[in-house]
C-alpha cells in the first residue's frame, strides 16, 4: 500500500509542476519532502510507470521531412502542431501544457526523486546490485528526457557556439522551490554525457523482456547517439561498437509476413530500449489516414525485393502510410533498437575512412532486411561514397523512428543542404539551411513560470 501511496503522490506534485499556471502554483505549494520513496522497491515501481517515462516529444517529428498532410487534415490538427508543420515563428499562440516540453520533465521529475531517496536508502547486504541498477536507470532517464528537450528546443550541437548558445534548463533535484536558468548547450551535452558514463557503469549487460527498464546496452547506444548528434563521430562509432559487442541480434523480415503485419511486437529482437512518441493526432493517423502521406521520394527509394517497402508502409488507395512501428502500437517507436546502432557504426566507420568495415556492417543489416537471395552486397571505392550509401540507407531504415530532425540538424552542419519544404493551399513554406527555426520556441506557461530566456526564431 505505501508504495501506491507513495505513487499518487508524486502524480499530484508532478500535476503541480506541470499542470497549472504560475498563480495557482504560488498560491498553494506542495510539501516536496512528502513525495520521496523510502524503499529499493518503491523507486523500482516509480520507474516502471512505462506510461510517464516511455514516451518523447513529436514536434520534431512533425518538423522534419518524413510525412506530408494533406490540407484538410493540417486544418483539423492542434494549432502547435499545424504551426509546428509549416515552421511558424510562434507554433503555441498562447496555448500551454505543451506534452514536448512537459513529459520529459516529468520524466526528469521522477529520476530526480529517485536518485534522491536512494541516498537516504541505507546499503545492506545483497542489496548493492539492485542499488545500482535503480541509480543507473535514473540515471538514464534523465539523460534520455535531457537528450529529447535539447533536440527540440534548442539549436544544434555545434562546438564553434556551443558554450553561448541556449540550451535548456538543467533540472537535478526534486526541490520544487529551486530556481535554475536555461543552461548553454555545451553545458546541457555534458550533464547529458557524464550522467550516462556513470550509468553504464551501474547497468546490467543483458537486455531483457523488461524493454522500458534501462540496461547497458542501452546506455552505450544512447551515448553514441548523443556524440553523433554532437558530429564527435569517434566516440559515437566506439560507443556504438561497445553496444553491439553486448548484444547485436537482427530481425530477419523473410520471417515476417508484411500482409499481415501490422507493427512489430514491443519485445521483438531488435529493441533494447522501449519508448513512442507521445501520442498525437497526427502521428497516430500516419497508418491510419490518406491524408498523412510519406514523402514520395523516401518510398520509390526502396528497391522492389526490399522487404522495408512492405514492411514499413501501406497503400491507401494510392496514399502511402507508414505502419510496421517497433512499439507495438499505432504510437511510433522512438526507443533504442540494433538496426540503428548498426548505422551508427557503419556511418562512423565511414567517416574515420574504414571502407570495408562500414560496408560489412551496413551489408549484415540489409541481408536481413531484403527477400532471400536477392541482396547483392554494396561496395564502396572511397570513404564519400560508402558515406553516401550508408546515409542513404540510414534514411530508409529509419523513417519516423524520432531521429530524422536531429540528422537534419547535424547534416546540414556538414554542408549537407536539406531543405524541408511544404505546400498547404498553394502557399509554399521552405525550413532554410541551418534557421534559427530549427529549435523550437518554448511553450509559454513554461516561460511564465521559469522566467527563461525565450528562443530568438527570427
Amino acid at each position: 500500500m505505501k508504495v501506491r501511496i507513495h505513487y499518487l503522490k508524486l502524480c499530484v506534485l508532478c500535476l503541480w509542476l506541470l499542470g497549472c499556471n504560475k498563480k495557482e502554483f504560488l498560491d498553494e505549494k506542495p510539501d516536496s519532502d512528502l513525495f520521496v520513496p523510502t524503499t529499493l522497491e518503491d523507486c523500482q515501481t516509480l520507474l516502471d510507470n512505462e506510461i510517464i517515462l516511455g514516451v518523447t516529444p513529436t514536434l520534431g517529428e512533425l518538423s522534419s521531412d518524413n510525412l506530408y498532410l494533406l490540407p484538410a487534415l493540417w486544418q483539423s490538427i492542434t494549432t502547435k502542431e499545424r504551426n509546428a508543420y509549416i515552421w511558424a515563428p510562434d507554433i503555441y499562440m498562447d496555448e500551454g501544457r505543451v506534452a514536448d516540453w512537459n513529459a520529459p520533465y516529468e520524466q526528469v521529475l521522477y529520476a530526480n526523486v529517485v536518485l534522491d531517496a536512494l541516498d537516504d536508502i541505507p546499503e545492506m547486504p545483497g542489496n548493492e546490485q539492485q542499488r545500482n541498477t535503480i541509480k543507473g536507470a535514473a540515471l538514464f532517464i534523465r539523460a534520455y528526457a535531457f537528450y529529447n528537450l535539447v533536440q527540440v528546443f534548442a539549436l544544434p550541437y555545434n562546438p564553434e557556439t556551443a558554450k553561448s548558445d541556449l540550451g535548456i534548463p538543467l533540472k537535478l533535484t526534486p526541490n520544487v522551490d529551486e530556481s535554475i536558468q536555461r543552461s548553454t548547450v555545451e553545458e546541457t551535452y555534458s550533464r547529458m554525457l557524464n550522467d550516462l558514463l556513470e550509468a553504464q557503469t551501474l547497468l546490467p549487460p543483458d537486455v531483457t523482456n523488461y524493454r522500458n527498464r534501462p540496461n547497458k546496452p542501452a546506455a552505450l547506444a544512447q551515448l553514441a547517439r548523443v556524440y553523433l548528434s554532437m558530429r564527435q563521430y569517434d566516440k559515437a562509432g566506439a560507443y556504438a561498437d561497445s553496444s553491439l559487442r553486448l548484444y547485436n541480434k537482427l530481425i530477419d523480415y523473410n520471417t515476417r509476413d508484411a500482409a499481415t503485419l501490422r507493427f512489430f511486437e514491443r519485445t521483438n529482437d531488435e529493441t533494447i530500449y522501449q519508448s513512442r512518441f507521445v501520442e498525437t493526432n497526427v502521428l497516430k493517423s500516419t497508418s491510419t489516414t490518406r491524408d498523412c502521406m510519406v514523402d514520395s521520394i523516401l518510398y520509390s527509394s526502396y528497391s522492389a525485393n526490399d522487404l522495408r517497402r512492405s514492411m514499413f508502409y501501406v497503400n491507401n488507395a494510392g496514399r502511402i502510410n507508414f505502419k510496421g512501428y517497433y512499439s507495438g502500437s499505432l504510437i511510433a517507436f522512438t526507443g533504442l533498437a540494433t538496426d540503428e546502432i548498426y548505422l551508427m557504426r557503419a556511418e562512423c566507420r565511414a567517416r574515420a575512412g574504414h571502407v570495408a568495415e562500414a560496408m560489412d556492417d551496413l551489408n549484415i543489416l540489409l541481408q536481413k532486411r531484403w527477400k532471400t537471395g536477392t541482396f547483392i552486397p554494396y561496395t564502396a571505392s572511397t570513404a564519400s561514397e560508402a558515406l553516401d550509401i550508408i546515409l542513404l540507407e540510414r534514411r530508409k531504415e529509419l523513417p519516423c523512428r524520432g531521429v530524422r530532425w536531429t540528422d537534419i540538424r547535424r547534416l546540414n552542419l556538414e554542408n549537407a543542404g536539406i531543405t524541408p519544404k511544404r505546400r498547404i493551399n498553394g502557399q509554399e513554406y521552405v525550413l532554410p539551411v541551418n534557421s534559427r527555426l530549427y529549435a523550437l520556441p518554448l511553450p509559454p506557461d513554461a516561460l511564465q513560470l521559469g522566467n527563461y530566456e525565450q528562443n530568438d526564431r527570427e
